[in-house]
C-alpha cells in the first residue's frame, strides 16, 4: 500500500463576484486518470470537466470533440420514459450547451496542433435558481489548462440578462424569463471571443454594455483559473514545427513565382462561388503540375501536402490583401454591399405559409405550419418537464453545396436552427392571443454563406404568408472582419464585411450574425478568431450590420410582404378559445370521456380543456368550430329566468311534466302551468317525447327549474307586441347530448 499517495487531495481557488456570490474552482479530487480534470461549483451547481487526448492525426482540421451532459439526479429526479437511465444521445439543449463550450476553447489551441482531443463536461448537481451550462466553459478551460495540452489562454463564460436597462451577470431563471436581453459572453482576461443571445428589440448600445459587464466577471474567472494552472499544471508538451525548413521555403517561393500573377488576376475577376471554386481548383492543379514544383516535391507525400497548404495560404493572403488595399471582394462587391435578393411567396400549394428567400447563391425554402396545443413539443431538462408552442428547424442537405453525404441532423443544424428560432421569437404573438402551435422549417437548398440568416428572413416571410400576426418583420445579416496583422492590438488595416460568403467566413477573422427589426436587435452571435476586439470595433460592426439589416428589410417589404396577411391561412385549422366554470368540466368531458369524444366525432374538431376550465377548439373549418363552441356553451349553460326554451318532455308525473331544456338539465312544468283552463291529466296536454316551448320562471335555491307553457300562450293571446319582439330573437333549443363514441 506504500505506493499510494493521498487520493482525495483537492486544490482549489475561489472567485467572489461583485454581488457577493462565490464560484469555487477545484482540481485533484475527481477523475484523476484523465489528462486534466476540474470542478466548478456555484451554490448547488456542480460541474465536472475532463479532457483526454490521443495521438496526432494526419488531418487538415483539429479533431476536437466537446460533450455536455446533464444528469437527472442533478435535479433530484429520475429520467422520464420506460428506460430509467439517461439517453446516450444528447438532447438539443445539451448539444447547444456543448457548442457554447466548444466555440471559445477551440481557437485557444495552436494552429498546427492536430491531436484528437475529447472534452466532457457533466452537470452533476443543479441549482434551482440558475442554468449551470455557462460554467462549463470555465470547467473545460481549467481542465485543459491543467493538462499537458498546449493552450494559449484560459477562457470563461457568463450569462448576462438586461432588466430595466441594467445588466445582471449570471442571472436566475426568473430574471431571464422577464429580461429584455439574454446573452452568453465568453472571453479571455484580455478580450471577448464569443457572444450569443436573444433579445426583444434592444439597441446596439445596450448589447455593448451587456458584453462589457459580462467581460468584467470573465476577467475574474480567468485569473482564478490561471492561479490554479500555475500551481497544479502538468508540464506542457512540445510541439514539432510543421512546414518548416529549407525545402518548405524553396517550395513556397517557387509556387508563388509559378502561380501568383495568374491567381491575382483570377481573384480580381468578379466570380460567384460556382465559378470561383472550379477556377481555384484549376489553378492549384496547374501549380502542383509545374515542373519546378514537382522537382522539389519528388516522391515526398509530406511535401505534396505542404504544397497544397502553401497554395491555399497564398489564395487566402491575396484575397485578404485585395479587400484591405482595394476594398474589393472576390465577387466584385464593396465591403458594405449586400448580395442581390429575390423572393417568392406561397410556393407550396398545401403549406399554411411558404417562402423562397434567395440572397446571392444562398437559397432557403422556408415553410410555416400551424397546429394545435396537442402539437406542442414536450421536453425534459434540469428545470423539470415543459412544452413549447413555437419551434424552428433548420435542415442543411449535402446537395446544397453540391456534395454527397449521409443525411442526418448535425450539431451545426441544431445550432443554426436555434439562432434563427431566437431571432423570430421576439415578434411572435402571445399564445393567449394566438392559440396555435407554430413550426417553421428551413430547407437550405443552396448555400454560399449566411444560410442561418436566410432562414430568419425566409422564416419571417413564411409567418406573414401564413397570416401569423407578428409584431414586425425581422431580417438577419452575417458580418465578417479582415485584419492585416491578425490581431487588432497590433494595428494595421481592418475592414468589416457585410453579408459574407462561405469563402469570406472561412478565410476571415470573425463571423458575426445579427438579426432584428427596424427598431432593434432580436438575436446575436459572434465568433472571433483573433485577439483584441474592442468595444469601438464592435460598435462599428453593429452600426454597419444595422444598415445592412434595414436594406434587407426594405427588400422583404417591396419584394415580399410589408405585413402579415389579414387572415390566417384557410388551410390552417380554425382555433377558438373559451372558458367554462370549473364545476362544468366533467359535464363537457362526460363519463370516460364519452361526451367530449362524441363532440369531436360529430364536428371533426379537436378539443383541449385544462383544469382551470380553459378550452381550445381546433376545427377543420370555421363552421365546424362554431358548431362545437355552441355545443359546449349549451352543455355548460345555466337556465336563465325569463328566457324561452324549446325542449323535449322526458317524463310525466301526476303533478306535471319534466322538460329537458338543456343537455342533462330538466325543469318542471307544473300541471297548473300547462294551460289556462283546468287540466285533469297531464297527458291531455303533453306526451313523453313531445317538443314544447316553455318559459323559465326561475330557479330555486336548490337548483330546481320552474317552467311554464301557459305563460307563453297567455303572452301570445294578450300581448302580441312581445310576440313580435320574441320572434326577432331565436328560441333556445335543447340540443341532444352527444352520443358516447369510442376513441
Amino acid at each position: 500500500m506504500s505506493g499510494y499517495k493521498k487520493m482525495l487531495d483537492p486544490k482549489e481557488v475561489s472567485v467572489t463576484l461583485p454581488d457577493g456570490r462565490t464560484i469555487r474552482l477545484e482540481t485533484g479530487r475527481l477523475a484523476k486518470q484523465a489528462a486534466g480534470s476540474a470542478v466548478v461549483q456555484m451554490n448547488d451547481a456542480f460541474l465536472l470537466a475532463t479532457v483526454c487526448f490521443g495521438p496526432e492525426k494526419d488531418a487538415d482540421f483539429f479533431p476536437l470533440t466537446v460533450e455536455y451532459r446533464e444528469k437527472a439526479y442533478a435535479a433530484g429526479r429520475l429520467p422520464g420514459g420506460y428506460n430509467k437511465r439517461e439517453s446516450g444521445r444528447p438532447s438539443d439543449e445539451e448539444t447547444l450547451s456543448a457548442r457554447i463550450i466548444d466555440r471559445p476553447i477551440r481557437p485557444m489551441f495552436p494552429d498546427n496542433f492536430n491531436r484528437e482531443v475529447q472534452v466532457i463536461v457533466q452537470a452533476l448537481s443543479a441549482d434551482k435558481k440558475f442554468a449551470p451550462d455557462v460554467l462549463g466553459v470555465s470547467a473545460a478551460s481549467l481542465a485543459i489548462g491543467l493538462s499537458e495540452l498546449p493552450f494559449e489562454e484560459q477562457v470563461a463564460a457568463v450569462r448576462v440578462a438586461v432588466l430595466d436597462g441594467q445588466p445582471v451577470v449570471l442571472p436566475s431563471y426568473d430574471q431571464v424569463a422577464v429580461a429584455d436581453l439574454d446573452l452568453v459572453v465568453a472571453g479571455t482576461e484580455n478580450s471577448v471571443c464569443m457572444v450569443e443571445g436573444g433579445a426583444y428589440e434592444v439597441s446596439e448600445e445596450t448589447m455593448i454594455q451587456a458584453i462589457l459587464a459580462g467581460h468584467e466577471v470573465i476577467k475574474l474567472l480567468c485569473r482564478a483559473q490561471q492561479e490554479l494552472v500555475d500551481r497544479c499544471s502538468k508540464p506542457k508538451m512540445v510541439l514539432t514545427p510543421k512546414n518548416a525548413g529549407e525545402a518548405h521555403e524553396q517550395l513556397e517561393a517557387t509556387i508563388k513565382e509559378v502561380i501568383f500573377q495568374e491567381l491575382f488576376d483570377t481573384l480580381h475577376t468578379p466570380m460567384v462561388k460556382t465559378e470561383h471554386y472550379p477556377a481555384m481548383a484549376a489553378l492549384e492543379e496547374k501549380a502542383l503540375a509545374d515542373e519546378r514544383v514537382l522537382a522539389i516535391i519528388g516522391e515526398d507525400e509530406a511535401l505534396l501536402s505542404d504544397a497544397k497548404k502553401i497554395f491555399h495560404d497564398l489564395e487566402r493572403d491575396t484575397m485578404r490583401k485585395m479587400i484591405l488595399d482595394e476594398g474589393v471582394r472576390i465577387d466584385g462587391r464593396k465591403t458594405t454591399e449586400v448580395r442581390p435578393i429575390e423572393i417568392e411567396l406561397g410556393v407550396l400549394p398545401r403549406a399554411h405559409g411558404s417562402a423562397v428567400f434567395q440572397r446571392g447563391e444562398t437559397q432557403g425554402l422556408v415553410v410555416c405550419t400551424l397546429g394545435t396545443k396537442a402539437d406542442e413539443q414536450r421536453f425534459e431538462n434540469l428545470q423539470g418537464e415543459g412544452s413549447k408552442s413555437y419551434m424552428l428547424h433548420y435542415n442543411f442537405p449535402p446537395f446544397s453545396v453540391g456534395e454527397c453525404k449521409k443525411l442526418g441532423i448535425s450539431r451545426r443544424e441544431i445550432g443554426h436552427g436555434h439562432l434563427a428560432e431566437r431571432s423570430l421569437c421576439a415578434v411572435l404573438p402571445l399564445p393567449e392571443d394566438f392559440p396555435y402551435t407554430i413550426r417553421i422549417v428551413s430547407e437550405i437548398l443552396e448555400s454560399n454563406g449566411s444560410s442561418s440568416m436566410a432562414s430568419v428572413c425566409g422564416g419571417c416571410l413564411s409567418l406573414m404568408d401564413a397570416g401569423v400576426p407578428i409584431k414586425a418583420p425581422v431580417a438577419g445579416i452575417a458580418m465578417g472582419l479582415i485584419s492585416e496583422k491578425g490581431s487588432v492590438d497590433e494595428g494595421g488595416k481592418i475592414e468589416i464585411l457585410s453579408d459574407i460568403t462561405g469563402t469570406e467566413d472561412h478565410l476571415g477573422d470573425m463571423d458575426f450574425k445579427v438579426t432584428g427589426t427596424a427598431e432593434g436587435i432580436t438575436a446575436f452571435q459572434m465568433d472571433i478568431k483573433i485577439k483584441g476586439i474592442t468595444p469601438e470595433l464592435m460598435r462599428k460592426a453593429l452600426d454597419q450590420a444595422r444598415e445592412g439589416r434595414l436594406h434587407i428589410l426594405n427588400k422583404m417589404t417591396t419584394l415580399g410582404l410589408a405585413e402579415p396577411r389579414p387572415q390566417v391561412s384557410e388551410k390552417a385549422p380554425t382555433m377558438l378559445k373559451m372558458r367554462i366554470p370549473t364545476n362544468k368540466i366533467r359535464d363537457v368531458i362526460g363519463s370516460g370521456g364519452s361526451v367530449i369524444k362524441g363532440m369531436q366525432a360529430q364536428t371533426g374538431c379537436l378539443i383541449n380543456i385544462d383544469d382551470n376550465g380553459n378550452i381550445e377548439i381546433a376545427a377543420p373549418t370555421g363552421k365546424a368550430g362554431e358548431v362545437c363552441r355552441r355545443m359546449i356553451e349549451e352543455l355548460t349553460a345555466e337556465p336563465e329566468p325569463g328566457r324561452v326554451y324549446k325542449g323535449k318532455v322526458k317524463t310525466i308525473q301526476p303533478f306535471g311534466a319534466f322538460v329537458e331544456i338543456l343537455p342533462g338539465r330538466d325543469g318542471l312544468v307544473h300541471i297548473s302551468e300547462l294551460a289556462h283552463h283546468r287540466v285533469e291529466r297531464v297527458e291531455d296536454v303533453v306526451q313523453v317525447g313531445s317538443e314544447v316551448t316553455v318559459l323559465c320562471l326561475g330557479v330555486d335555491p336548490k337548483g330546481k327549474v320552474k317552467l311554464s307553457i301557459k305563460a307563453l300562450i297567455e303572452n301570445k293571446e294578450e300581448a302580441p307586441a312581445p310576440q313580435e319582439e320574441a320572434a326577432a330573437e331565436p328560441v333556445a333549443e335543447a340540443p341532444s347530448a352527444p352520443e358516447s363514441t369510442e376513441a
